[in-house]
């Protein structure tokens, strides 16, 4: 497809969603929008399969999400970040309850979400294996399921994570949406009553000082230095085999050099590349629809329907109860459980989304905001990229046995 066409085209699907968003206060959030634009486009064939790719946003997102995410850590103290470890005991109880809820449904419809001789004889718990990792977890956890059914020649196996990989968006992204908007207008009220105080503002976060020279701190520069920081988690990744995850040690990096004063806090905010970065790591949520069959589906639309039941009603369960027990609210604790069926961007967008759309003023925007954001972002790395390929790596052996 023709690159300017395809941006063109990409960039309208965005304003499009973005608008909706706007004018229904995010009740529906511009990634669902756009999530089911791009699913019918590429369904019908309406969009060329290398639209996204064609558009050069989906490689430019591969190259700036670590950025982004050293970025997210700027944008966290120290003290928010030790504050989260109740975060991680809901992320860690989300991924259990993943796994007990689709082991029941294993229990019930066994029988019927069995594959074919023809296609590798799947049995119920191959499925459960299966749809544990790729619910909780994002693209290591479904690579590490593809290669364990292949192994053992299950095709339906490794089709199932990767079609569960491009539609959980279409059910986390409404779900978290409505969730948060209800936990947005509670802390409006807290605010208003006095009992939650707004965060620094944006002037007083970008005039805080640094101890970079002049000549890192302009646009080009600051790119440099964080792309310094990007290359050392990917070194730190590669040195542990992966056991430290480059978006983790990127994320801890970023908190690590705010605290030391190297980099000021929001560390991209203001520079002129900030925007179109954004935009293109929005992209990495929409790619894998492009590779959907409607045929895959059909085949395995019964063991889809029952993992994304069940495995809702499991995130919803355990993280409740979790949250109860460290004291979060029902709504922020089944909120920060559904960040494992999409993980980030989605969320940061729909934190955004959720605070402005209660917000009334900035500074209820900002109170709202720096409430739910380190929570969401502490939950989509403690679920998708740290819970859950631990326990998928230790599950993946029992499929085909």
């Amino acid at each position: 497809m023709n690159p300017i066409l395809a941006f063109v085209v990409v960039m309208l699907v965005w304003t499009v969603s973005d608008f909706v968003a706007k004018r229904t206060q995010s009740l529906l959030s511009s990634l669902f929008v756009a999530s089911i634009i791009f699913l019918v486009g590429f369904l019908t064939d309406i969009f060329p399969e290398d639209l996204l790719s064609s558009s050069s946003l989906l490689g430019l997102a591969g190259v700036v999400v670590g950025f982004i995410i050293v970025h997210l850590g700027t944008m966290i103290s120290l003290d928010d970040f030790k504050k989260q470890w109740k975060t991680f005991l809901v992320g860690v109880a989300t991924v259990l309850g993943i796994g007990v809820s689709l082991l029941l449904a294993g229990l019930i419809f066994g029988p019927r979400i069995s594959g074919t001789a023809a296609d590798g004889y799947a049995q119920a718990l191959d499925f459960i294996v299966a749809g544990t990792g790729s619910l909780s977890g994002g693209t290591i956890s479904v690579l590490i399921v593809q290669e364990a059914a292949l192994g053992v020649g299950l095709t339906s196996i490794a089709i199932f994570p990767v079609l569960i990989a491009a539609l959980q968006g279409l059910v986390g992204f409404p779900l978290t949406s409505l969730i948060l908007r209800k936990e947005a207008g509670r802390l409006r009220e807290e605010y208003r009553a006095g009992r939650l105080a707004a965060p620094a503002t944006q002037e007083q976060a970008e005039v805080a000082p640094s101890r970079l020279p002049a000549a890192l701190q302009t646009t080009p520069g600051t790119l440099v230095v964080v792309g310094v920081v990007v290359l050392v988690s990917l070194g730190v990744n590669n040195l542990t085999d992966g056991i430290l995850n480059t978006f983790v040690v990127a994320l801890l990096l970023g908190i690590a050099l705010r605290t030391a004063g190297v980099l000021r806090p929001s560390v991209l905010s203001g520079i002129d590349a900030l925007g179109l970065m954004m935009l293109a790591i929005m992209i990495l949520v929409f790619a894998p629809l492009a590779t959907v069959e409607p045929s895959d589906v059909a085949a395995l639309a019964f063991p889809l329907l029952l993992a994304f039941l069940f495995g809702v009603v499991g995130i919803a369960g355990f993280a409740a109860l979790v949250g109860k027990l460290v004291g979060y609210s029902v709504p922020m604790s089944v909120a920060i459980g559904l960040t494992s069926l999409y993980g980030f961007p989605g969320t940061m967008i729909l934190s955004q989304e959720a605070a402005k759309g209660a917000g009334e003023s900035p500074e209820e925007v900002a109170a709202i905001e720096g409430e739910i954001l380190p929570k969401m972002i502490v939950a989509g790395f403690s679920t998708v990229t740290i819970t859950s390929v631990v326990v998928t790596s230790i599950l993946a052996g029992a499929i085909g046995r």
